[in-house]
Parts: structure tokens; C-alpha cells; sequence
């Protein structure tokens, strides 16, 4: 898998959490341990895809 081919899919998938946290939200009964651990996910997909952008610029 390419670098770039890579980062696209760390980005569709920070997207698809993203749409996740939303729908959960969105819940009457928001199941709070769920949403965190989604946001954590997606933090650590968003360090991910900074680290990867960083190095491809050097």
C-alpha cells in the first residue's frame, strides 16, 4: 500500500468515526463509555495521519 493510498484510508476512516460519535449522540439513551472510546479512536487516527503527513513533507 502506497503512503498516499494509506492516508486516504486513515482519513475515510477518521470520517466514518466521525459519523459514528454523531449517530451516537443523536441517541436518546447516549451511551457515554461508547462515544469516548470513539473519540479516543479518532484522535489517535488524526495523530496518525499528522505523523504520516509530516513525514512525506521532509
Amino acid at each position: 500500500m502506497t503512503t498516499t493510498s494509506h492516508l486516504n484510508a486513515l482519513e475515510r476512516r477518521h470520517a466514518s468515526l466521525d459519523d459514528e460519535i454523531l449517530q451516537e449522540l443523536q441517541r436518546p439513551a447516549q451511551d457515554e463509555l461508547k462515544i469516548g472510546m470513539l473519540k479516543r479512536k479518532k484522535l489517535e487516527l488524526k495523530d496518525e495521519i499528522s505523523r504520516m503527513q509530516n513525514q512525506t513533507r521532509q
